[in-house]
């Protein structure tokens, strides 16, 4: 099945450029999430089954409709099966996992697989997918790693995540074969939970303004 590149979360990611990667590990905070995503028109969010949690949050924060939710680090076809079943409207994965990929792409539901080299990306693209997460960014090149395999790739677009942070995201949204970052530093539990969200607010803030 082709994939549909006039999905509502491609549009998203294109003009909020940040792609909060969030795990929870305490579902009580969820409230304050989708009240600090969306007083900083950041609609997105993409929730990583790196805890026990990841599918009933994926549930609650999608039950208002008013955020678009993914589910990240989805390494199986099962973790990807709970997570559409959980209101999931998008599947990132850290690597290429073709059981993952072709589930999703029966389900009309977009999906970010996560690559490194020519191999990867090719492999992504052989499937009709041309934006693709590019993991760990920092580890394999960065820019300059983006720049080069942007020649031979030059109809894939990149969500570089690993190693993006508040000083050097803006340069890397700045590259055109770039859609999107991602990462922890746009959205934390742990931050949030300092002070019921008025310093992650204000953080997010401040991302936001950067790139308007």
């Amino acid at each position: 099945m082709p994939v549909n590149m006039k999905h509502k979360v491609y549009e998203q990611l294109t003009q909020t450029k940040l792609l909060p990667l969030y795990t929870a590990t305490d579902l009580s905070y969820l409230t304050k999430v989708e009240e600090i995503l969306l007083e900083n028109k950041v609609p997105t969010i993409e929730v990583t089954f790196r805890s026990e949690l990841a599918a009933e949050a994926i549930k609650q924060l999608s039950a208002s409709g008013k955020l678009m939710v993914g589910a990240g680090t989805v390494r199986t076809l099962a973790e990807a099966k709970i997570a559409i079943e959980n209101g999931a409207q998008f599947v990132v994965s850290p690597a290429v996992v073709p059981d993952v990929i072709e589930y999703c792409l029966e389900q009309d539901v977009p999906v970010f697989p996560g690559t490194a080299t020519p191999r990867d990306i090719q492999l992504a693209a052989d499937y009709g997918i041309n934006v693709v997460k590019f993991f760990p960014a920092d580890i394999y090149g960065g820019l300059k790693a983006i720049n080069a395999l942007s020649g031979p790739f030059y109809d894939i677009k990149f969500l570089p995540t690993g190693g993006i942070n508040e000083e050097n995201f803006v340069e890397y949204l700045e590259n055109p074969h770039v859609l999107g970052v991602g990462g922890s530093f746009i959205l934390s539990e742990k931050i949030i939970k300092e002070d019921n969200g008025v310093k992650m607010n204000q953080i997010l803030k401040s991302l936001v303004e950067q790139i308007q």
